[in-house]
């Protein structure tokens, strides 16, 4: 996790339009963001590869997966990440197959 990336939660989880439809309260929402923050781990952002995907906002996303080495990133949108696991050797995944290949 990233501070431009956990600040991006913070924005979207806190818009009046989303706060209709999780219905969580700012209480809530600043308790699961800081459950969010203790389970995530720091990356620092060495390099930047931008631009590489065809939406600009998706770019601190990848920039905080290849940083951190992770083995995938997790998006209900994959199509938004095209080339990253050839070209950065991260796995581009839904959260649904990440389960099925990770929950024991």
């Amino acid at each position: 996790m990233t501070t431009p990336l956990y600040l991006e939660y913070e924005a979207v989880l806190t818009r009046p339009e989303h706060q209709l439809v999780h219905g969580l309260t700012p209480a809530e929402i600043r308790r699961f963001l800081s459950a969010f923050a203790s389970a995530s781990e720091a990356v620092e952002v060495h390099f930047r590869w931008r631009p590489t995907l065809p939406d600009p906002s998706d770019e601190m996303v990848l920039e905080a997966a290849a940083n951190g080495g992770a083995m995938a990133l997790v998006t209900h949108n994959p199509r938004d990440f095209p080339g990253v696991e050839t070209k950065f050797g991260v796995r581009v995944m839904t959260p649904g197959a990440y389960l099925k290949e990770n929950w024991r």
